[in-house]
């Protein structure tokens, strides 16, 4: 057996297992109502106060398709289990989340990631949707699709780079610079942090942009700041939330590998920002935009 037909068989039966009767209590042969729904879907934070981030992308949703319901999901399985642990807050997998939707009687659904690359927790995420997607009969959807996320057309990447831009570009002003910290990733879609540092340089932006696990690196950035004759940097981070990497790895004084830490003792003077790309009114209407153009072909 393929390994896409090993999925779409291991959804068949989760779906199954997981019916608590509600899909069959609508009777045998009877077209069920039709019945909107969306899934916002974030690798998600264990940081309750960087939810407001992915909040505002939900709240976004849920004012352009008041007649869908909306709900959330997340991809990482580690956080999901931490904001278990420590908060006693349960929050589905996209699986799970789905599976319930389904049983719930959704004929028509969008998943929505809030996923900044198409990268591995994207293509993890688009395996399960098209998996379903193929189901038919009992345990199907009437239609169910995933959007793109936010930096997939060039388009996006010129959307992107004009919000940031309007955002933060009277902080790269004079001896200043804007220094963005994404997460990084070994899936070759890593290549979309270039493509948006090759669109600063286009425009003459002083913005650097580097990566926690990837490339550019942070050495890459500091090479850029003496470039510039930088004195002054403000730190961003380039996430849909500002969760541990953006308080940990950014902007936290205390540890001497954080990049707050790394340019203060090049002599730089930092200036942190804790605040997720999505907590940004113009990030959320991007979002909206990428949720509308799969929506017109499910609503």
């Amino acid at each position: 057996m393929t390994r896409s037909g090993l999925i779409l068989l291991c959804c068949a039966l989760f779906l199954a297992a997981f019916s608590s009767g509600e899909a069959f209590a609508m009777g045998h042969g009877k077209a069920a109502p039709e019945k909107k729904g969306i899934l916002v879907v974030a690798f998600g934070t264990s940081v309750p106060e960087a939810r407001n981030a992915i909040d505002t992308l939900v709240d976004a949703a849920r004012k352009a398709f008041p007649d869908a319901e909306v709900r959330t999901a997340y991809t990482s399985n580690i956080i999901r289990r931490k904001v278990l642990a420590e908060e006693g807050k349960i929050i589905d997998s996209p699986l799970i989340a789905l599976a319930r939707m389904q049983d719930e009687g959704f004929t028509h659904v969008v998943v929505q990631p809030t996923h900044v690359i198409r990268g591995e927790e994207f293509d993890d995420l688009a395996e399960v949707t098209d998996a379903l997607a193929r189901l038919e009969r009992k345990y199907s959807f009437r239609a169910v699709a995933m959007g793109d996320p936010f930096l997939s057309s060039f388009e996006d990447y010129g959307k992107m780079v004009s919000i940031l831009q309007r955002t933060y570009g009277d902080r790269a002003k004079g001896d200043g610079a804007v220094v963005f910290m994404g997460h990084g990733s070994p899936h070759p879609a890593n290549a979309a942090y270039s493509q948006m540092q090759l669109l600063f340089d286009e425009r003459g932006l002083r913005f650097a942009l580097g990566t926690v696990e990837g490339f550019p690196s942070l050495d890459m950035v500091l090479e850029r700041l003496e470039t510039m004759g930088a004195k002054r940097v403000t730190l961003v981070p380039f996430m849909i939330v500002a969760g541990d990497h953006a308080r940990n790895d950014m902007a936290d004084p205390e540890d001497p590998e954080s990049w707050r830490s790394v340019l203060e003792s090049k002599g730089y003077r930092v200036n942190p920002v804790i605040e997720g790309l999505g907590s940004n009114p113009e990030v959320a209407a991007l979002f909206v935009e990428h949720l509308r153009v799969t929506a017109q072909h499910i609503f």
